[in-house]
């Protein structure tokens, strides 16, 4: 397993050594001794997965505390363009995004700690996205922000996503007050 750490901190890309042969391939997706050195989550609370069709954009989702979630993201099919957003307050990235391509051939994984909101917009039709969480969902905490706040500025390399009423409607990100610190 390979861990590199992005200019946001606790944010990291993960890539698994892959075994291939002429019958596929295997690799760990989750190894807790391999990733303890990074202070990564040594339990999660939750898997979810879900299935987009192309152009389908979820996000910018996060929970609020005493719920705040980190998240283990990777694609088993499919591409994503994988956008988070920080929401601690006392970071110097602050207000910024990163984006990466996560995918089925590249493998990648991305490690996102709690304090940041995050989405993705499937790049092929049958895109199967997981992640395992930190926390359990809890309603009365769950929050978003909108997509494409011009303050936020992130190309999501998209003109005509397909969004949920939620995305949709969420609020601009000058009217969020960040729990996080």
């Amino acid at each position: 397993m390979k861990v590199e750490k992005t200019p946001f901190e606790g944010l990291l890309i993960i890539t698994p050594t892959v075994f291939t042969d002429d019958r596929g391939y295997f690799f760990e997706s989750w190894n807790q001794v391999a990733a303890s050195p990074w202070g990564l989550p040594i339990n999660f609370a939750q898997d979810n997965e879900s299935l987009s069709k192309k152009g389908v954009l979820r996000g910018l989702h996060f929970q609020t505390p005493p719920f705040e979630q980190g998240k283990l993201v990777r694609v088993i099919a499919g591409a994503v363009l994988d956008v988070v957003v920080d929401l601690r307050k006392n970071q110097e990235t602050y207000g910024q995004h990163y984006k990466i391509e996560l995918s089925q051939t590249n493998k990648k994984m991305l490690y996102i700690p709690p304090g940041f909101a995050h989405g993705f917009v499937s790049l092929d039709d049958q895109t199967i996205f997981v992640y395992k969480c930190t926390q359990v969902y809890n309603r009365e905490c769950d929050r978003s922000i909108r997509y494409n706040d011009p303050i936020l500025a992130i190309d999501w390399e998209i003109s005509n996503p397909i969004l949920s009423e939620k995305d949709r409607t969420a609020p601009p990100f000058s009217q969020f007050q960040t729990p996080f610190e």
